[in-house]
This record gives C-alpha cells, structure tokens and sequence, in this order.
C-alpha cells in the first residue's frame, strides 16, 4: 500500500513537530526548508524571543513522545518578578503551585531536538530550499537553493509551516485571495543579555521566574536559559515621541535612558553597547487570513496562518496545538484531505482568534496593570475565589496555560470573570473591602461552572 505524500514548507518548531506527527501516523513526509540545518550551520534566528512552554505545548510533545526531553533542557518559571522603579521586586504566581509552572526553552535547542525526533520517524529534510513558486493547480512547487539552482517537486498535499512571513501564503494568496490582514503593534523590540553569574549561583538573579520590568507604556523582560544567562527584551514604540526606538538610535541614547528607568537592571547587562547597537530591532504585528487553505491542496499552519504578538507565550504553543489537531485529522480522513482541511480550520480559527487578542491585552497587563493596585485587587479576589469555588472560578492566566480549555472559551469566560470581579470591587484596591461568601454567591448564581476537564 503506498503511503499519502504529504510536502510541508517550513521545517522550524511547528513544521518539525508537524512532519513527525505525520510520519508516526503513516504518511510519506518530505519537508523543504530555506535556512541551513542548525544541526550543521548553527541556529540561524529569526526571532530569537525565549520560547514560553506551557500546558498546550507539552501536551503536543507528550503526544509526540518527547516532552521528557525538553523540559531536561529547560528552566521554570514559577511567576513573574515584578521589578517596580522605586521598590522591591515581588513574585506573583502564575498558577496555584509548582504543579502550576511555565518553561523557558531555547528555540534552536527545541528546533534540534525536533528535527532529529522527525528523521527518526522517518521524515526527509531538503535544507537551503526557499520556496520559489507554487502552482496550486497542478500541485507542483517550484524551489531554488542558496546557488540559484531551480528544483521542481510534485506536492499533492501542500503544508504551509513556513512562520510569518510565509512564502506559501504569498502563493496561495495569488491563487485565491486570502483575505490577508496585518495589524502591527506599532511597539517593537530589541534583545539584550545578561551573562552567567560567576561562583556556584550561575544565575545573576532569581532564576525561576519571568523578571518584568513594568514602565507603563513600555517594559523589559528577562527569561532564564539552561546555561545561566537571561535573555533580556525591550520593548519601546517603534515611532514617536521619547521613549521610542527613534529617540533612542544608538547604545549611548539607550544607557542615558536605562539609568532613569531601569537602573537596577543596566549594571547586570555588561556588554550593554554591544547588544544595543548591534542587535536589530524587531517588529510586532498580528497575522489574520479570513482562509487557512485552498480546498485539498494547500494549507496554512503555526504563525502561517496566525502569527501574534508574544506577550501570553502561548505562539508556539498555539502552533503545537495545531499540529495535533491537524495530524489527527488527516489521520481519519483517509484520502478526503478537503474535508480535513476545512475541519481544521473551522476548529481552530476561532481560537487563534482568541489567543490574539488575548496576547494584545496580556502586553498592557504586563507593562502597565501589574504594578496598578485596582489590578492587583482584582487579582487577589480572583484568587481567593478560585480557592473557595474552583468550580466556577479560574483565572484566565491558569485557563491559557494550565488547561486545554479552548482558547475561544478561556477568552469570553475571562471576560465574563472580569465583569463579575470589576462589580464585586465596585473600584477599590482592596479584596478585603469585599465579603468573600457572599461575593461567592453572586459568582455561582452568575457564571455556570467551568467545563470538568481542565488539566493535561
């Protein structure tokens, strides 16, 4: 019996997992790459913002029998460090314990892994093959290597997990309009590191948590690698008025402005002129196509489909999500590859649509209401409604990230949650203003209970 041919475009973090879900399940899967093998060149990034790995994301590489193997190479993140401008920095929690945690995974250690995972399943790798052309209609694709030479390779079923800037969306999009829409943030960001820490500590701060540092309309980020260093992030506008990336053009600029506003972090950042002048700046948009595919013979997958902003962690998982969702589908669909085209797209659309916005009001908390004592209010009742009415009440943070809750649910039931917890605190900064048994009340009488199944 010959086994379906399936041709994925994009052998990055979602392609990779993509490709070996396939081969496990019985499919013939070459997958064509534009970058070099990281294995052999070393990791060339595109964006290299630390990868968050939650719930959604290791249930994927459970499936794919390999979450063991990252979270060895990967480091906790118990909450986040909120570093005020005048104050001492203060954990908050990301979940009720330490069965409730995030990790911090390099994206080249994560690709490696995932490429050697699908060789062993038998997936063919072509590196140093940019997609050139797609003729959609006779399923045939055109590839040219880092000489100019031309390929043609025959691609019945074409899967697009190039990432944002997605060649195979190009294409299909000259085929059949997509109805491609690109909202940018109109922030942007540039990375910055802090070093190992010398003696036993290795790590020059607290290393099991994401350090922020909140300025309003702007912040810094810090993530924590394996080896003991940070990966530290600024994210300013990208245009306009001081503080903007066009008001800060060089190390110098930037020096000056981390000594007012980030003044405990600058002495941790020692080749601070270096990282700043030489690193670029990255853009942040988000991605929205009104199709993810043309009938049976191509498709859109990961950031291809719906890149977001980075500020839940949750685009990789997303896109690890998608992987099961479409690798099963596939699966039971024998040959009627249309339907499972649609299927996917009709289950996953509207959640990608949630996660987005979801990220884009994440990067106003995360900036802005973390160090806002109304948020900070609304956080402990929430918490301590959580305690007391697990049934009804969850976080949105802990639904994202701790449950396969349909981010379309997660995203109108938090929703729902902030309405009830803005009522019960009628504008006070204090939980305790507010009577936990009868606020309970109005919570089960308001809101049904949450769907049974929440953790992986």
């Amino acid at each position: 019996m010959t086994r379906q041919s399936i041709t994925l475009i994009g052998g990055g973090l979602v392609g990779a997992l993509l490709a070996q879900l396939l081969a496990k399940r019985g499919f013939a899967v070459e997958v064509f790459e534009k970058r070099p093998d990281p294995r052999v060149a070393g990791f060339i990034g595109g964006r290299s913002i630390n990868l968050a790995l939650a719930e959604r994301g290791l249930q994927a590489l459970r499936t794919a029998g390999l979450a063991d193997d990252v979270l060895q190479r990967a480091v906790m993140m118990r909450g986040r460090m909120v570093h005020p401008l005048n104050g001492t920095p203060g954990l908050q929690r990301y979940g009720v314990d330490d069965s409730e945690v995030i990790w911090s995974v390099s994206r080249g250690g994560l690709n490696t892994l995932l490429l050697d995972a699908a060789e062993a399943a038998g997936v063919t790798f072509h590196f140093g093959q940019s997609l050139a052309d797609a003729d959609i209609d006779q399923r045939r694709i055109t590839l040219v290597d880092e000489k100019g030479v031309e390929r043609h390779h025959d691609a019945p079923i074409l899967v697009g997990a190039d990432g944002a800037g997605s060649a195979l969306r190009a294409a299909m999009n000259d085929h059949t309009p997509l109805g491609i829409r690109v909202e940018p943030l109109g922030h942007a960001y540039k990375e910055l590191e802090i070093p190992p820490a010398t003696g036993a500590t290795r790590f020059a701060i607290e290393p099991n948590a994401l350090h922020i540092w909140p300025r309003g309309g702007y912040m810094c980020i810090a993530l924590p690698n394996t080896e003991g260093s940070f990966t530290v992030t600024l994210f300013l506008p990208a245009h306009g008025p001081h503080p903007s990336f066009d008001t800060l053009p060089d190390s110098a600029a930037a020096a000056t402005f981390f000594r007012e506003e980030f003044p405990d972090l600058l002495p941790q950042i020692p080749r601070f002129a270096e990282d700043y002048d030489g690193h670029p700046v990255g853009a942040l948009s988000t991605l929205y196509l009104d199709r993810w595919h043309i009938d049976d013979r191509a498709l859109l997958i990961g950031d291809a489909a719906h890149a977001i902003v980075p500020f839940h962690g949750q685009g990789m998982n997303c896109g690890f999500e998608d992987t099961v969702v479409l690798a099963d589908l596939l699966a039971e669909s024998g040959n009627g590859t249309r339907d499972a085209f649609a299927e996917f797209q009709r289950i996953r659309q509207p959640n990608a649509n949630a996660i987005a916005a979801m990220a884009l009001e994440n990067y106003i908390e995360m900036r802005d209401s973390v160090a806002d004592p109304h948020y900070l209010a609304k956080r402990e009742l929430g918490a301590r409604l959580a305690e007391r009415a697990p049934n009804h009440f969850m976080a949105r943070y802990r639904m994202v990230t701790f449950t396969h809750l349909p981010y379309a649910y997660v995203f109108e039931r938090g929703r729902a949650q902030d309405m009830l917890l803005e009522q019960l605190l009628r504008g006070s900064t204090s939980a305790n203003d507010v009577q936990l048994d009868a606020a309970i009340s109005t919570l089960e009488a308001t809101l049904p209970p949450l769907p049974k199944l929440r953790h992986g």
